[in-house]
């Protein structure tokens, strides 16, 4: 298990090694008319990659419940908690909802509307923050980009005139939320992190 950065840890916790397809086939091939053949993987390295995993898994675990929806969606692998979609639609309401609450109140039209351009602003995030290095850059570097996007993954389409009045400060917030929230999520993890590199 690598222990380079709390996101790579999150990931790396979380996720079950499993034999590829080729793999698979090869054995199915080779046991011929046998139903089944049990390997227990008892190497070293199967036993430490499971006890690294179970601190850091215990340090997600004290997380509220809405921050381990937001880590897992940015990091954890998909489909280990629940329904992808629901994990995502949880992750986008908390961004929304901290976003919103720090800014100015929205008539409802641009209400319902705020809430795609949060979403858009989590995916631009989670994709500059693949990897456990913060360093991919930004997928929608436009204000463009950015609708086109929303138009396709929405159906919304943006204005894009006075972008910069009506869209950008909410934008702005949105990426606040995500660092905040993002930050959050990572503190126990970065914490068990670093007492375990004292202790190696």
């Amino acid at each position: 298990m690598k222990l380079n950065s709390a996101r790579t840890a999150w990931h790396e916790a979380f996720y079950g090694k499993r034999n590829s397809n080729a793999n698979h086939f090869a054995t199915i091939h080779r046991l011929g008319t046998q139903i089944q053949q049990t390997e227990i993987d008892r190497s070293l390295d199967h036993c430490e990659h499971g006890v690294l995993a179970g601190y850091v898994q215990q340090a997600v675990a004290s997380l509220s419940p809405d921050l381990q929806l937001f880590g897992h969606h940015m990091y954890g692998p998909e489909g280990i908690i629940g329904d992808p979609d629901d994990v995502r639609e949880a992750a986008e309401s908390l961004v929304f909802g901290l976003a919103y609450s720090r800014g100015e109140k929205m008539y409802a039209k641009k209400f319902e509307k705020a809430r795609h351009v949060s979403a858009g602003v989590l995916e631009r995030y989670r994709r500059m923050h693949q990897g456990g290095q913060s360093s991919m850059p930004d997928p929608m570097p436009t204000p463009e980009a950015f609708r086109a996007w929303i138009l396709a993954h929405h159906g919304i389409d943006l204005d894009s005139r006075n972008w910069a009045r009506e869209w950008q400060p909410f934008i702005d917030a949105c990426f606040l939320a995500c660092d905040d929230l993002d930050k959050q999520a990572l503190i126990p993890v970065s914490n068990i992190l670093a007492v375990m590199k004292e202790a190696a």
